[in-house]
């Protein structure tokens, strides 16, 4: 057998390109890419519960230097933020891309050429983030940029609130898998983030993402070029219950897993109307997450250390 190349995408032959595309977009003419199943059919104009229809927005593309150290290198992380999601955060901190849909309408060809233009920027990868209600414009487009040029990995980021069957359309093309795992109980996860059976859900999508990808692989120069990092934004309160999905990774995804413990709560967006999220977190409660990641047999990450 030969050996893989990365990104995976290289090793796809055409007509399996176009055999994932014809089935990521039935998937949006009664809408079932995401757990949501809204039903709608978006190829008609229609759009669901992530206020998207056909047409794919952008809000802005850039060289980002934000992201963890693995992603970012020296050039940067080829970021390309997609307008709308299928979650609605109360305390998101990008509301005016995510909620309010600030963006502008790309065609599939353009999207192709933004790929192309942050490879031209010498940018590690095509960060893509919050893609899930557009994952069949974007393989469609991705074909498109592979037969320009294209040949940096694939970052896939997301808020983990994924469809297994839409996962399985990106395996073997996308090459770094960066969901969020957020919460671990359900109500609290339907109170600010309106995600029903978020925990049930977010379980079976990580198990498919270390499916396809395994745990985090670098090359020489300490660049990722595929695996599964998983962000964890500690919440205040203990609400994001960091030791239960701490647990869930060491346990059933792998203890080799890389967490990005996220310390950069702020209240913002509507957060004020919720006197449990209307504060930054503390050092105590930043501390205790870290001891989790620690006592559940975790072994890789990053964390801040100026909180």
């Amino acid at each position: 057998m030969s050996k893989l190349k990365y990104p995976r995408y290289l090793n796809i032959k055409e007509e399996e390109f176009d055999r994932r595309i014809e089935k990521a977009y039935k998937l949006l003419s009664s809408c079932e890419v995401c757990p949501r199943k809204c039903g709608v059919k978006r190829l008609e104009g229609e759009k669901g519960f992530c206020r998207s229809s056909e047409d794919v927005i952008v809000s802005s593309y850039n060289a980002h230097f934000g992201e963890e150290p693995p992603l970012v290198g020296n050039f940067g992380s080829g970021t390309i933020f997609f307008t709308n999601c299928n979650l609605k955060c109360v305390y998101c901190q990008n509301y005016p891309i995510s909620q309010l849909g600030n963006g502008n309408k790309v065609t599939l060809l353009e999207l192709a050429k933004i790929m192309l233009a942050l490879q031209k920027r010498r940018c590690h990868n095509i960060n893509l983030v919050t893609p899930t209600h557009f994952v069949p414009q974007i393989l469609k487009s991705l074909k498109l940029a592979v037969k320009m040029g294209l040949h940096i990995p694939i970052v896939y980021n997301t808020s983990g609130y994924e469809e297994v069957r839409t996962l399985k359309l990106l395996a073997d093309i996308v090459d770094i898998y960066l969901p969020d795992a957020r919460y671990a109980d359900n109500e609290i996860a339907l109170k600010y983030s309106s995600a029903p059976d978020y925990f049930e859900i977010i379980k079976k999508a990580l198990k498919e993402m270390h499916r396809q990808v395994g745990d985090l692989s670098l090359n020489r120069m300490g660049v990722a070029h595929s695996g599964l990092i998983v962000r964890h934004l500690v919440l205040p309160e203990g609400l994001s219950d960091t030791r239960k999905i701490m647990r869930f990774i060491a346990r059933e995804i792998s203890p080799h897993t890389y967490i990005s413990l996220m310390a950069q709560y702020f209240p913002a967006y509507q957060a004020g109307q919720f006197p449990l999220l209307s504060r930054r977190i503390n050092r105590e409660e930043y501390r205790e997450a870290l001891q989790a990641f620690k006592e559940e047999g975790l072994e890789n990450g990053w964390f801040q250390k100026d909180i």
